[in-house]
């Protein structure tokens, strides 16, 4: 019988628009659970989600018949409806246009899943604008920083 097999981990990382400081600990969790139904509901499989105020990183297993750039459009659009249904913001939200989606072998899963299950402690650290930028400059992603998230200074 033929089959496809695959191993694709991949972590994505996006931000609120304006780097606002608008996910809140109170509501948190229902957002992360929400986009790991997304996620199952798009046959993949959620490792690791976890994020800070202003940003979110998750971690899954995809399937090779994944357009990633179709799910976290997907992932951004559901999760902005679901905040302001919920009414989680006193006014609006929306994320930032943009994301970095970066790729894993197997034998780092463990790594990546302690590493976005620490971003509270890690961030007491550095800034997600540092955090961001060491990762494009890890899987040398040529960028230039002006076409980068709206830094708030």
């Amino acid at each position: 019988m033929a089959g496809t097999f695959s191993q694709i981990y991949i972590q994505v990382v996006f931000a609120v628009k304006s780097r606002a400081n608008l996910i809140k600990p109170e509501w948190e969790e229902q957002l992360y659970k929400y986009i790991t139904g997304i996620l199952r509901n798009n046959q993949q499989k959620m490792l690791a989600i976890n994020g800070m105020p202003d940003h979110i990183h998750f971690f899954f297993g995809m399937k090779p018949s994944c357009c990633l750039s179709d799910l976290v459009r997907e992932t951004k659009k559901s999760s902005t409806d679901f905040i302001k249904d919920s009414r989680f913001t006193g006014g609006r939200f929306n994320w930032q246009d943009g994301y970095g989606a970066f790729s894993y072998s197997q034998s780092q899963i463990d790594n990546v899943i302690r590493y976005i299950m620490n971003q509270k402690n890690h961030h007491k650290k550095k800034s997600f604008k540092e955090e961001y930028m060491d990762l494009l400059d890890k899987f040398r992603i040529k960028y230039e920083e002006r076409f980068l998230f709206d830094w708030i200074q």
